[in-house]
């Protein structure tokens, strides 16, 4: 038998008119169903009656194939009406709990920590953003230094979250949840790597050099093309200290030519890391949960049940809120198997009515969720 095409898609065309008519009304509904739950403070989200609803919804569909599709389908659907909900509840919707501040409180007492020893890249923004009117101290450890921003030993602190050739710093990612910190501002530094040696050394007598791993990867085709093995070291500037107090003219340190200052070091090479276009993202922490004006962008942490759809229905927040995710990072949760923490960067400002729709869809929907920051990206 032959299909008459024409006939077939002007059916389909009335069929999709009719399904539209429909949603529109069933979002009618929705409208009143949210203007309940505000009256009475029910939360938007009830997964009990959403997994009864698509059982009974399973059950209409004549085949295995179509039972799926539809359970799919409604899943959006019940989606979209969830965020149509937040949207009619407005404002206030979601709480959170951070104050707007027209500037950060500093001055030359305000306690600030970077990480690494002096001559580190660390340092370098934290006196590009804050200037030297300050009391800066070093911490040798990242979570040495976030947790002296979270008992208050310092007001600020400044840790590597990410750098363009070799990625995150996945262990910053794991002590921002794990500690109650806010991520209040970011510096962007372009990193130089050089080689440093003791006075007198050349490049010939290096037959060991020590480094941050960020560092060493950053600088791996140079060690390779050198025949130089790399060691992993807590700080690059740190490096550089255990170089200038060991005076082994086999030993070298990859560290920044400040660092080579600092200690009394000879710079052996410059520029060394393969990549010309080599920049590190800095995050300046507070324990105080507090952001600026101007901030633009919000990094949020979340995990989410290990269910089908789970990790589309919470990213399908950002779109229909029309929030632009710029960044999305996932570690595994410690002590449970395949099971993932997600960090995400987003646009937006807290004072946005969009960002607090999102931000209380999310809260209901996921399993745990921290928001980590919003702060001003140049």
């Amino acid at each position: 038998m032959v299909v008459d095409l024409k006939e077939s898609r002007e059916k389909i065309d009335r069929i999709d008119k009719e399904i539209t008519r429909l949603f529109e009304e069933r979002m009618e509904v929705a409208n009143d169903v949210a203007a309940y739950k505000r009256s009475t403070g029910k939360k938007v989200y009830d997964p009990e009656r959403e997994q009864q609803k698509l059982k009974t919804l399973r059950s209409y569909a004549s085949t295995e194939f179509n039972e799926t599709a539809v359970e799919d389908l409604f899943r959006q659907i019940m989606s979209i009406s969830r965020k149509y909900q937040y949207q009619t509840l407005g404002p206030g919707a979601a709480t959170i709990p951070f104050e707007q501040v027209d500037h950060l409180d500093v001055d030359e007492d305000t306690r600030v920590v970077y990480f690494g020893e002096r001559g580190a890249f660390s340092e370098q923004a934290m006196l590009e953003y804050f200037g030297d009117k300050i009391t800066a101290f070093n911490k040798t450890t990242f979570r040495d230094v976030i947790e002296t921003v979270a008992n208050g030993e310092a007001k600020y602190g400044v840790v590597p979250i990410e750098n363009t050739s070799t990625g995150s710093i996945t262990d910053i990612y794991d002590l921002l949840v794990e500690h109650d910190i806010t991520i209040v501002a970011e510096h962007v530094v372009k990193v130089e790597q050089a080689l440093l040696g003791v006075k007198g050394a050349a490049i010939e007598d290096i037959k060991e050099v020590y480094s941050h791993p960020q560092g060493l990867l950053q600088c791996a085709p140079f060690l390779e093309e050198h025949d130089i093995q790399g060691i992993e070291y807590a700080s690059t500037a740190g490096a550089a200290k255990k170089v200038a107090e060991e005076k082994d003219k086999t030993h070298g340190a990859i560290a920044s030519t400040r660092a080579a200052e600092v200690f009394g070091l000879d710079v052996l090479q410059e520029s060394i890391n393969y990549q010309s276009t080599n920049f590190t993202r800095f995050i300046i922490i507070s324990n105080q949960k507090v952001f600026l004006k101007d901030a633009n962008k919000i990094s949020v942490a979340f995990e989410v049940k290990h269910v089908p759809g789970a990790l589309y229905n919470m990213l399908a927040n950002f779109y229909y809120n029309e929030m632009n995710l710029t960044k999305i990072e996932s570690r595994p949760l410690h002590g449970k198997k395949w099971e993932y923490r997600f960090f995400v960067d987003l646009e937006g400002n807290l004072n946005e009515s969009s960002v607090e729709n999102a931000l209380a869809t999310m809260h209901e929907c996921a399993s745990n969720l921290k928001v980590l920051g919003n702060f001003e990206t140049k």
